[in-house]
């Protein structure tokens, strides 16, 4: 068996694999470039339009989505399938995202989208009808030796939602514009005709469109009034349910005592059990920095974890900064993070997610506990 770092060295490929590909179109130019590019490189492209959960106050008009991946396949001449996952992504995402906040903890539905619907349901469907390859508009780069890794464009890097992939999958991704910056997509969407090439990027999540998360909670929880106390202990409003907030929110919960000097609140505590939310104006200086956290649900993308000698980095929030990092596996499941300096701000429920010495290559993660 070779060993975590005998992983990364370069192999070649087979020139003589199979160039037959699925790829997931949402409707959105990332994803129509991606198609495009694929085609003109001489694969065999089937556009594939996931129809995900549509709750009732949804603002996302999943039909006009497709009607806009439809226009892309016709525009570069492959066929388009819909492919409805609505109630399995309401079962495993949804579902998910809800029994979390009922625990307080802060999920991230994103990657359990990957997991469960993109690289799961998605990937195994596009493999029995005959695809080699499945492929998304996600901003990534599948390197030498099937290993993930960062976009070009590090600002738009969406390997942090992708920690969960199995080198066994990853080996049948393609990320066609991981090599670009958004704005060389834009141009490739006008080269190629696209009528979304100026489409926004989508914001939020997937299956709200506009409407607020906390509305969206709010449908889906039950309001449990308590306390919001300052560090000190002391009473000075009140909030609707410690499920509703995440460590660092500044929004949401009322002050009733006020004074001349009263700045921005933010949560730095949670006692779920007693519904109470402790708030401070400088959360950095005021919340305990912690040296180590422990995760589970750990996933190595090559299946090997490292030395827990290993310099590694981390990410524990999208777009944080990365940081120096140990790692010392537990068991299959779990493991310690220990961090070079004292960090701030890990929310439970929210993924680390793990890159080389240089945070070039995604390794793999585990979730905040």
């Amino acid at each position: 068996m070779k060993t975590f770092k005998e992983c990364f060295k370069k192999h070649k490929t087979n020139p003589h694999l199979k160039r037959k590909v699925f790829v997931a179109m949402s409707g959105g130019v990332d994803s129509s470039v991606a198609a495009a590019l694929l085609k003109r490189d001489g694969y065999e492209v089937t556009g594939v339009f996931i129809k995900i959960w549509d709750p009732e106050l949804s603002t996302c008009d999943w039909r006009a989505e497709r009607r806009d991946a439809l226009r892309a396949t016709a525009k570069i001449s492959v066929p388009l399938l819909t492919l409805d996952l609505s109630r399995d992504y309401k079962k495993l995402v949804i579902n998910y995202l809800l029994s979390e906040y009922k625990l307080g903890r802060t999920p991230n539905p994103d990657v359990m989208c990957n997991k469960e619907i993109k690289f799961g349901l998605f990937y195994r469907e596009a493999l029995r009808l005959g695809a080699d390859f499945i492929a998304t508009g996600h901003y990534a780069i599948r390197r030498e030796n099937d290993l993930l890794g960062i976009s070009k464009d590090k600002e738009k890097d969406q390997t942090y939602f992708l920690w969960t992939i199995k080198q066994e999958i990853l080996k049948h991704g393609l990320f066609p514009i991981g090599k670009y910056k958004k704005s060389e997509v834009r141009k490739l969407a006008t080269k190629f005709d696209l009528s979304n090439a100026a489409k926004p990027d989508s914001q939020g999540l997937c299956f709200l469109g506009q409407i607020d998360f906390k509305t969206f909670l709010g449908r889906h929880l039950p309001k449990r009034f308590g306390k919001v106390l300052d560090e000190k202990g002391r009473e000075i409003g009140e909030h609707n349910g410690v499920h509703f907030y995440t460590i660092g929110e500044r929004h949401g919960f009322q002050v009733t005592v006020q004074t001349p000097a009263s700045v921005p609140l933010y949560v730095i505590a949670k006692n779920v059990e007693k519904n109470i939310l402790v708030v401070s104006p400088q959360p950095a200086k005021s919340m305990s920095a912690q040296n180590e956290i422990m995760l589970d649900q750990i996933n190595w993308i090559i299946g090997l974890p490292p030395l827990p000698t290993e310099k590694l980095k981390a990410r524990i929030r999208y777009r944080a900064p990365l940081v120096s990092c140990r790692v010392e596996s537990l068991d299959h499941n779990r493991a310690r993070v220990v961090f070079d300096k004292p960090l701030f701000g890990s929310a439970p429920g929210q993924s680390c997610v793990f890159y080389d010495s240089r945070g070039l290559i995604c390794l793999g993660g585990g979730v905040i506990i």
